[in-house]
């Protein structure tokens, strides 16, 4: 039975995966949260790996409060960039197959078309640097490894845009939502799919691929929907950035092209209202 280990169990992803793993039992699977896999400890995270021995893994654990990153550079590089390194070396050293969670906030927010796996990387805050460096590593000490870049995350579990607006929804009469960055939407549980649908095919393409729902949507025109789906009667105001100034700078487009992962490994890309629909459905 193979062993396959997903760090950042209690995050938006590592839930969602583990909803999904009772479903394919012919895996051993080891969800570990941040005391079991520690990413920001490199000595301590060789020994934990050393210890599961695990075939496949998925790393979902991550530092993502991306504000916070522009003081925390130092936390933010260990876990994004170091603990990634290693996590990869040791995937390379001992044959384990390795899918690696990254980000949109890679890139700088200048394209105006969807970008695709080879688009160039620039990112424009401290939390985008530590996924890119976290990105090169993995490519250079594990070339077998397959990264999947993913945006705008939600789900029912965890602090996500889709939970605070519903929140926010039923306690204010109207709220203001930045409506000049554009992208799209990504369901964790139809991301959690996408991942084990690969972990399933009898193929392994490695290199970097993108997942995020289809469709193109301001914050904004989410929250809209956000409303029209939660029946809520909130006024909602589109407003600039400029209007909502926060910490880290944010990409103004990162709309990801899903063409190739779709080609390779046909997987499921469903569009960001039939998923948030699908959440909307689920107590």
């Amino acid at each position: 039975m193979k062993k396959i280990l997903v760090t950042g169990s209690n995050g938006q992803l590592g839930s969602e995966l583990y909803v999904l793993s009772l479903k394919y039992l012919k895996y051993n699977w080891i969800f570990a949260d941040r005391t079991k896999v520690t990413l920001d400890d490199a000595e301590l995270l060789k020994a934990q790996l050393n210890e599961i021995q695990p075939d496949i893994i998925l790393n979902c654990g991550a530092y993502t409060a991306v504000d916070k990153a522009e003081s925390e550079k130092k936390l933010a590089f260990a876990v994004n960039h170091l603990g990634v390194k290693l996590i990869a070396k040791y995937a390379e050293d001992n044959n384990v197959k390795l899918i690696h969670i990254s980000t949109d906030y890679v890139f700088d927010g200048s394209s105006s078309s969807a970008l695709d796996e080879e688009a160039i990387t620039n990112p424009i805050n401290i939390y985008g640097e530590s996924k890119r460096a976290g990105e090169v590593s993995c490519i250079k000490e594990n070339p077998n490894s397959i990264i999947i870049r993913t945006s705008w995350v939600y789900s029912n579990f965890g602090n996500n845009f889709v939970k605070t607006m519903q929140r926010l929804m039923q306690e204010r009469d109207e709220i203001n939502v930045v409506n000049d960055q554009e992208g799209s939407p990504t369901y964790a549980a139809d991301l959690a799919q996408a991942i084990i649908d690969i972990v399933e095919s009898k193929k392994w393409i490695p290199g970097i691929y993108n997942y995020s729902n289809e469709g193109k949507v301001t914050w904004y025109e989410f929250a809209l929907v956000i409303r029209e789906f939660g029946n809520y009667k909130c006024k909602v105001y589109g407003i600039p950035s400029s209007s909502y100034p926060t910490l880290a700078k944010r990409p103004r487009f990162s709309l990801l092209s899903k063409i190739k992962i779709k080609r390779i490994y046909n997987v499921d890309v469903p569009n960001y209202k039939d998923s948030l629909e699908k959440m909307f459905t689920i107590v």
